[in-house]
């Protein structure tokens, strides 16, 4: 999404994300003054939530627009965004791993080749957070096609459906499969309802921003218990598995998207300032790039020098931002030009007659 298209708030937010994932994963690492931090998931659940909120909005403002969601485009667009960095990360992982220099597990190449590293358990740290990734790329590929064989209304009414049921998805998955009781929390029918109810937001924004009640809800001082809601209920869920799967868990997500939906409407306020600073928003749209290639630096199980606090956390920040620069802008690019010269220039349906 261009600089003059991008949602307020938004990158504010995925910079907070991204932060509650590198100050996981750096604690723990030599040099660094405190001890493990669970803080990595909490920022996985708030991209999930993004994410499904950004693309249907981009879906429906389409549909909207053009009377139809374009598939051919979607997965263009997709594939120029996500693919080149993250086969490029995984070509240099594959290269270490074939030199020696690195070990993978057992069929760790296979399943992130696949976007199906959340269903491979025994995985190495190396491919460990391509997992999250798997989920939002199994998102993309169900998502649109929802949108378009059931019409945006029925999709996002499914969506909430799905939100609705998670909890007994959660439950059955646990009591009825417990030989798949590790792969809850990361499997896509037990934690896809993060990226559904950004979905749902998606769709309901236009009524919650026409509703004065609402509007008192979001302007009462109360509303900052929300996030401290979120944050309890997420801390209470990493001691407490049962309650997390049939409730903590859609608390944490409900939050959340009363947080983002927050965040955007009020984006002018004193928080909202703070969200679309300048240097916030540059480490939010630097977010990808820098989840992705942070991993072989933090890494608390290693001993190189390179994964101690803090040459690891510059390394990744150095690294990210050749990656941003080097490949993912670039393709950006070469996509628009693709797209105009493969699917042309779309037009608009005509407005209703006045």
């Amino acid at each position: 999404m261009s600089a003059d298209r991008r949602i307020p708030s938004l990158d504010g937010l995925r910079a907070i994300s991204i932060a509650l994932v590198l100050v996981s994963h750096v604690s723990g690492t030599a040099g660094f003054p405190i001890a493990v931090l669970k803080t990595g998931e909490l920022g996985v659940r708030v991209f999930f939530v993004i994410s499904g909120y950004l693309i249907t909005t981009l879906l429906l403002a389409e549909d909207k627009r053009y009377g139809d969601v374009s598939l051919a485009r979607f997965y263009l667009r997709r594939t120029f965004r996500i693919f080149p960095t993250y086969y490029a990360y995984l070509l240099l992982i594959l290269g270490l791993s074939l030199g020696g220099v690195i070990a993978l597990n057992d069929h760790d190449a296979v399943h992130a080749f696949t976007y199906t590293t959340n269903y491979h358990l025994d995985r190495s740290w190396w491919m460990g957070h391509t997992w999250s990734l798997a989920v939002e790329e199994q998102f993309y590929l169900l998502w649109p096609f929802l949108v378009v064989m059931l019409g945006p209304r029925r999709a996002i009414w499914g969506a909430a459906a799905f939100v609705v049921l998670s909890p007994a998805i959660r439950l059955a998955d646990w009591y009825g499969l417990p030989s798949l009781r590790e792969l809850s929390g990361e499997s896509f029918w037990t934690v896809g309802d993060s990226i559904a109810i950004g979905c749902v937001l998606a769709g309901v924004r236009p009524k919650l921003e026409a509703s004065t009640r609402w509007h008192a809800i979001q302007q009462s001082p109360l509303f900052a218990i929300v996030p401290v809601i979120v944050a309890v209920s997420f801390y209470i869920g990493i001691e407490k598995v049962l309650p997390s799967l049939a409730v903590l868990q859609s608390i944490e997500i409900l939050g959340i998207a009363m947080c983002i939906d927050w965040s955007i409407r009020w984006h002018q306020g004193a928080v909202g300032k703070v969200l679309n600073w300048r240097p916030l928003v540059w480490v939010g749209t630097l977010s990808y790039s820098l989840y992705l290639w942070q991993q072989p630096f933090l890494n608390r199980h290693s001993t190189a020098w390179f994964s101690a606090f803090p040459v690891n956390l510059g390394l990744a920040l150095a690294v990210a931002l050749a990656s941003f620069y080097l490949i993912e802008q670039p393709m950006l690019r070469v996509r628009e030009k693709l797209e105009a010269r493969w699917l042309g220039k779309r037009t608009p349906v005509a407005p209703p007659a006045a």
